[in-house]
């Protein structure tokens, strides 16, 4: 459930004002209040993803995000469980009240008869470089039209029938105790209306599938798991209304650069020697040289971090850094003169060279004592 569009969900259009998606929001939450529903764990999974829905699309800010990039764009802006400051207590009020104060009086709802999503979602993927500097890419697709037989319906001549399991209320209701609660009628899925007949023409999908090709730039920055809308490139409804396409960017690894976020990490090799003099190299960055000064006796692993050198972001946030780590090279082997050179290296630091001896001192003994 939570994966359906937050405008389908709350059965609005995208170009609602604050005050329909309100109202919208309260009557949709009124039919799958867990009160309204013991015990029914779909009802209790659809109340939490409205919840959520009208969080993002009453805060200007993240329904802007929203639009742009989808559910994952909202990630690190706050976005969680839990009423909104615009919805909060007083929604709840106004809802308790009409729920149980006995004086509300019910709308009618304008019922969807075809049964696939208006949104829907491809996956993209993108080399490294691509998704740093941004690019331009050619999208195919496939998308759903109504079938124009059944007019979106599946059914027959687009006759759709009175449910029979709710008598076309959408509800079914239930007895506990004194109570009785209403819940979405599992055979129409709250339609109240079911298919009898097959249309011949689409086997009862509804639709018929098309393709097309497009293309589209896609701003630097992106990474995987962010998500990319192209209005109206979507599936049609049978009233000729085309939902959005969302691209899924997936990125790539490159060989040497590894991105975390907004930051990029390379891993310089550095010969021992080099480590124990310094010294100063040139590096490959994202967009050139930079230089490095390696200080003499640089730990292994230690990190060095050039600010601002790393990728753009794609919601308008700086840049990340490029950080380069250190990693100590030893040689393989030695030949006799490298033998001879490294020993009289050694021997000329003298006590120095062995710094065990001296912090060994006297434990031989201690732990002789031990076992005596």
């Amino acid at each position: 459930m939570t994966n359906i569009c937050f405008y389908e969900l709350l059965e609005v259009e995208k170009s609602a004002d604050k005050g329909t998606i309100k109202k919208a929001y309260r009557k949709m939450a009124m039919k799958y209040h867990p009160d309204k529903n013991p015990d029914d764990n779909e009802a209790e999974e659809s109340f939490k993803a409205i919840n959520e829905a009208y969080q993002v699309l009453s805060d200007d800010e993240k329904r802007g995000i929203y639009d742009r990039y989808g559910k994952e764009g909202l990630e690190g802006h706050g976005q969680g469980g839990g009423f909104s400051q615009g919805g909060g207590f007083e929604d709840l009020s106004s809802m308790f009240e009409e729920m149980f104060g006995g004086g509300g009086r019910r709308q009618s709802r304008t019922r969807k008869t075809y049964n696939y999503n208006l949104d829907t979602e491809i996956q993209v993927n993108l080399e490294f470089n691509e998704a740093v500097f941004g690019c331009k890419k050619t999208i195919k697709f496939g998308y759903k039209t109504a079938c124009k037989s059944c007019k979106g319906t599946g059914a027959k001549g687009g006759k759709l029938s009175t449910c029979n399991t709710c008598q076309g209320q959408g509800q079914v209701h239930m007895r506990q105790g004194f109570m009785t609660f209403a819940q979405t009628c599992p055979n129409c899925a709250g339609s109240g209306q079911s298919v009898k007949d097959k249309c011949k023409d689409c086997h009862g999908a509804g639709y018929d599938e098309k393709k097309e090709s497009f293309e589209v730039n896609i701003p630097e920055g992106v990474n995987s798991g962010n998500r990319i809308r192209v209005s109206s490139k979507g599936n049609i409804a049978p009233n000729g209304t085309r939902g959005d396409l969302y691209i899924s960017i997936q990125v790539n690894e490159d060989k040497h650069f590894v991105r975390h976020d907004d930051d990029i990490y390379l891993e310089v090799p550095v010969f021992f020697t080099q480590i124990a003099l310094g010294t100063t190299i040139k590096l490959p960055s994202l967009k050139g040289e930079l230089e490095l000064k390696i200080p003499a006796n640089t730990k292994d692993k230690e990190q060095f971090t050039f600010r601002g050198e790393g990728v753009k972001s794609v919601n308008g946030y700086g840049k990340g850094n490029f950080v380069v780590q250190i990693k100590i090279q030893y040689p393989i082997s030695v030949n006799e003169e490298q033998q001879e050179l490294l020993e009289k290296l050694q021997d000329s630091f003298g006590i120095e060279s062995k710094p065990y001896e001296d912090n060994f001192s006297g434990m031989f003994e201690k732990v002789k004592s031990w076992f005596s």
